[in-house]
């Protein structure tokens, strides 16, 4: 139980370091992927911006500034060199221009200097573009913008191609390389959770041991001191000594009685068979009406009939005897309630009682070996903070769970146990 539970957590703990990895290089590509498409739109934006009919004798380079533009003040740069705001890779990139008269006649067209696209090519795309009522976008590996200037309607083109290309082989490599490496990455944090749960795992594995051996080893002593104690009593009659020797006696009877059960339930390997779990819930509920009559409290059922499950009958009649002696010992109110739903493949027993308010921080504690809500009461009624340990043990044996909730005044357990079908 504490190997699985703690390879658990380890292993998700693993998974989402490695989620974490994956979610950052696809952060990564995704941003660099958006932030190189921004900076072409920002190029051919500028393009745009500058270009000039009567400038296109080398359309492929950055257009010449009109002399007197109010921007750049002056002549103006030497032709077919940048713009003193723009750097090499406004200069290297490949634009085409398709400018039209206001009646839709084409005026001049700049297929670039590589010829990937033709004249007829560039007007039928740029034509096809001015139907829509879209002034930006991309086409294929074609970023456009349209723009409507004096005397005529501009469709400019910026060639992503050499950009689109470096990054799909980029973020082919990085989904190579990466997937590897969480594949390493997930094999090497497997190989150090089971290093690191085997020293925990051979530490809870000796004291549970302990426990058992103990337990088996106090037997004897307790048994011959409760019958010395009894035979002493016979012959020297009522004595407080001998009465007090007797009680704590008893008291750690009852200690390692349960130490035992304890031990079974997390160790021993039982024989399960079909067990009727509707029949034996009842028949504990039966068994626990009286002593809840002698505290002024009521026990309200409601319980499926037919419900089976794979286990022990006397395991889970000890789970249900557990969880019932809790509530009539801790409820505050007169009624409790206990049910017993099938709710898909799974049967579900919960019982619920009024109770003290339990924080948060203590909920999480209340399955763990010899804890108690109020360490006031102190082995009291012979209770010694282990029966919910067992319970815990007994659900996750027969492949379910246990948990506590604190809600509106009312302390509920909840079991979960896979149902079997006859």
């Amino acid at each position: 139980m504490f190997s699985r539970s703690r390879r658990k957590i380890i292993l998700a703990i693993m998974t989402s370091l490695i989620l974490l990895f994956a979610v950052t290089l696809s952060v990564i590509m995704l941003a660099s992927y958006h932030e190189i498409r921004q900076q072409s739109a920002k190029m051919l934006e500028r393009y745009v911006e500058l270009y000039s009919p009567e400038q296109q004798s080398e359309p492929e380079k950055a257009p010449d500034l009109i002399p007197g533009n109010q921007e750049f003040p002056g002549p103006g740069p030497k032709q077919g060199d940048p713009p003193p705001d723009l750097g090499p890779d406004f200069q290297l990139s490949t634009f085409y221009t398709v400018a039209f008269s206001e009646d839709g006649t084409v005026l001049s067209v700049n297929d670039g200097a590589n010829g990937l696209y033709s004249e007829d090519e560039l007007i039928s795309t740029a034509r096809a573009l001015l139907t829509k009522n879209k002034n930006t976008g991309r086409l294929d590996n074609l970023s456009y913008m349209i723009s409507s200037k004096p005397g005529y309607t501009l469709v400019a083109f910026i060639d992503d191609t050499v950009t689109e290309s470096s990054m799909r082989t980029l973020l082919h490599n990085v989904l190579l390389v990466g997937g590897i490496a969480i594949v390493v990455l997930f094999f090497i944090s497997l190989h150090l959770s089971k290093r690191i749960i085997r020293p925990l795992e051979e530490n809870d594995r000796k004291q549970k041991q302990f426990i058992s051996d103990a337990s088996h080893e106090l037997k004897t002593p307790v048994a011959v001191i409760g019958t010395n104690a009894e035979m002493l009593t016979r012959e020297l009659g009522e004595n407080e000594w001998l009465a007090n020797i007797q009680y704590e006696n008893e008291r750690m009877g009852d200690l390692v009685k349960q130490l035992l059960e304890l031990s079974r339930a997390e160790n021993t390997e039982t024989a399960m068979e079909l067990v009727d779990f509707s029949r034996v819930v009842t028949g504990e509920v039966l068994a626990f009406e009286s002593l809840a009559f002698d505290q002024g409290k009521t026990i309200q059922s409601d319980i499926d009939d037919g419900i089976h499950v794979t286990g022990s009958q006397t395991q889970l009649a000890q789970l249900t005897s557990i969880l019932l002696d809790n509530a009539v010992r801790h409820g505050t109110g007169s009624e409790i309630k206990l049910s017993l739903k099938r709710k898909g493949h799974t049967a579900v027993l919960s019982t619920a009682n009024d109770g003290d308010e339990i924080p948060p921080e203590k909920l999480e504690h209340l399955f763990d070996r010899f804890y108690r809500v109020d360490e006031a009461r102190n082995s009291e009624g012979h209770h010694y903070g282990l029966g919910l340990s067992i319970a815990k043990a007994v659900a996750e044996k027969h492949g379910g769970n246990i948990a506590v909730s604190y809600k509106d005044g009312k302390v509920r357990f909840t079991v979960s146990i896979p149902e079997k079908n006859k």
